[in-house]
């Protein structure tokens, strides 16, 4: 069976990687390997993407003690916290576990359900990234007597000034995409400047060369629906945008466009403290 749907193979053809896009799908599996379900329960945070009750993608972050998320079968993952408000259960989900100590980061795809200490994951797609654009950082712990996601949270339609300078300073962000066979969440980063911020409700960015798959690029394709998530990572304030994108092909490459339709920024979204980031040797200069 393709690991690929229709969007993402158009894109692979348009960008004539097919063979190489065919090689590296071999890696996707159904099966949580050992080496993976140790990776996850090391982490103390996870990536997840969903959409809510009105079909708008959501990218949240998740976090607790290693251990809170563990694979509990060859396919099974539990995670102990609940589910983003608003996403059904039975939802599909596409998550990133991602460890900037290492430069690591696997995704793992498939479908929600609730639980008593929170909710399960039934694996459809698991596999591992390059360390490509990944800032190095170091986790200083948790802010003691910070619950996850606590503190007011501030909805709007655009962005704030303070919300704009977080973004055109941000090094990394979290993109989720749907396309009709599920959800996934991946990983975008740079040097500070990479994200534009053209007008309060209009973001842009380079699509900078990858592992070939094409996922995020390809759901775009089929369905154009993403959350995008931006964590400052030494004060634990979070920014989720929800909105729609599509990407243009031009003489200076790939360019992403997203028009925002929602944000949510929670000034104490996570307890964890990173240190300031080493830039990734990947990382393009930034014009």
């Amino acid at each position: 069976m393709d690991p690929y749907n229709p969007g993402s193979l158009a894109v692979q053809a348009r960008v004539g990687v097919r063979d190489l896009a065919d090689h590296v799908g071999r890696s996707i599996t159904p099966g949580i390997r050992p080496i993976a379900a140790a990776f996850l329960e090391a982490q103390p945070m996870l990536m997840l993407g969903a959409a809510d009750a009105e079909g708008r993608v959501w990218a949240t972050l998740l976090t607790g003690a290693p251990g809170f998320v563990r694979a509990t079968g060859p396919r099974t993952v539990s995670v102990a916290a609940a589910l983003p408000e608003g996403t059904p259960d039975g939802a599909p989900v596409g998550t990133l576990a991602l460890d900037p100590r290492t430069r690591r980061r696997m995704r793992l795809n498939g479908t929600a359900s609730t639980s008593r200490r929170g909710f399960t994951i039934e694996a459809e797609q698991v596999f591992s990234n390059c360390p490509k654009y990944l800032q190095k950082r170091e986790w200083y712990g948790s802010e003691s007597g910070r619950r996850p996601g606590s503190g007011a949270a501030r909805h709007g339609e655009a962005l704030t000034p303070d919300q704009a300078r977080r973004i055109r300073a941000a090094d990394t962000f979290f993109v989720a995409t749907a396309a009709p066979d599920g959800l996934d969440t991946s990983h975008r980063g740079g040097n500070p400047g990479f994200v534009r911020v053209d007008t309060p409700r209009e973001l842009s960015w380079r699509d900078y060369p990858g592992n070939a798959m094409f996922l995020t690029l390809g759901n775009l394709e089929s369905d154009g629906r993403a959350g995008l998530l931006f964590l400052d990572w030494e004060t634990g304030l979070t920014l989720q945008l929800s909105g729609l994108a599509h990407t243009e092909y031009g003489p200076e490459g790939r360019v992403t466009r997203f028009r925002v339709d929602r944000t949510v920024e929670i000034p104490a979204g996570s307890p964890l403290r990173w240190s300031p980031p080493e830039y990734s040797p990947s990382n393009p200069t930034t014009p």
